[in-house]
């Protein structure tokens, strides 16, 4: 297909462990796309802007690009053959804030990987789509869903996120009502909505079917995504991240079955059964063990054990996961001291 005249941005959407980085690691692979591994600019950056005062005054803004810039740099999984050159990316801002940094640095990795498409992973940017939209940045938004009693599980095995079944039944459901409504309020031709286990029992189909809706060729190198260079590093980083190093499981569903206990399959579905019916999933709890409120005493009682479990399990972390995100977390614990 021709080169557009202009870089676009695909957005993902949803919720973390939901298979975005066997998605990201597959649009890769398709040529005129990049899908850099996401330092999550928008989600780190939003709540630290008042450590820089008034973007307007050049010296303000030019120090949060060049700490955005950093950012990149020293995100886990490295951005390969590209190099940020803050003067460049000051330059490339069409208004002082946040969001144009954000639409510049991918810009300018697309632009260095000659790509006419770059795909932002990180998934809470759901909640700063109107921030990204009023700069004048319409991206294509692929909504990636996954039964949410499987992420939940996912998440209890992860480096990071919630534990106790509550927490992550809350967050999942907040996640998804939001893409949801982002859904509603989209043009039609921007927004693609694919399940996770779609994926896994038909990818060439579904992979067909979203670059049709890109209108991009489509390239059997995306079925071997575990084999390239973007999955390595990506397995190489982080121990959640190994399965991109192995080709489709495509009997990865459903675990929750086996591995949750009854209550939490219960409790989960008794805070996000809803939505878990409205994107096709079918409750497996009696109605009887649904319940829709829950005391002052066993919310605070979620709380506490949600924080032991999160403290239990920093404690086994392996210790070569946490170096590789050490150089994020001292630049970012930097910036905080900043702050008024």
């Amino acid at each position: 297909m021709e080169r557009r005249n202009s870089i676009e941005g695909i957005q993902m959407i949803g919720t973390q462990r939901s298979g975005s980085n066997l998605l990201r690691v597959m649009l890769e692979e398709i040529d005129g796309i990049t899908a850099p591994h996401p330092p999550h600019i928008l989600q780190r950056f939003l709540p630290l802007l008042p450590a820089y005062g008034d973007l307007q005054v050049a010296e303000n803004f030019h120090q949060l690009a060049a700490d955005v810039c950093e950012l990149v740099r020293v995100n886990p999984v490295p951005w390969e053959g590209v190099v940020l050159d803050v003067e460049e990316i000051v330059t490339a801002c069409r208004e002082k804030n946040l969001y144009e940094i954000f639409r510049a640095i991918y810009d300018s990795a697309a632009r260095q990987h000659h790509a006419d498409f770059w795909v932002c992973k990180s998934m809470k940017n759901v909640f700063y789509a109107e921030g990204i939209e009023r700069t004048g940045l319409r991206p294509y938004y692929i909504y990636l869903y996954r039964d949410g009693r499987d992420v939940a599980l996912s998440f209890q095995k992860a480096i990071v996120g919630e534990k106790h079944i509550f927490a992550l039944a809350q967050a999942w459901r907040k996640d998804q009502e939001e893409a949801l409504r982002l859904r509603e309020r989209t043009p039609k031709e921007r927004f693609f909505s694919l399940s996770y286990e779609s994926l896994l029992a038909e990818p060439e189909k579904k992979l067909r079917e979203l670059c049709d809706f890109l209108g991009v060729s489509y390239s059997a190198r995306a079925l071997e995504y575990y084999k390239s260079r973007e999955s390595k590093n990506t397995a190489v980083a982080g121990r959640m991240w190994q399965n991109v190093t192995k080709p489709i499981l495509k009997d990865n569903t459903h675990k929750f079955l086996q591995e949750l206990s009854s209550d939490d399959i219960a409790l989960f579905e008794s805070v996000a059964g809803d939505v878990l019916q409205e994107l096709g999933y079918p409750l497996c709890s009696p109605k009887s063990r649904l319940r829709k409120d829950f005391s002052s005493e066993e919310l605070a009682l979620f709380t506490e054990e949600n924080s032991r479990l999160k403290q239990a399990f920093n404690r086994q972390v392996d210790p070569e996961d946490l170096e590789r995100r050490r150089p994020q977390r001292e630049l970012l614990e930097k910036i905080r001291a900043r702050l008024p």
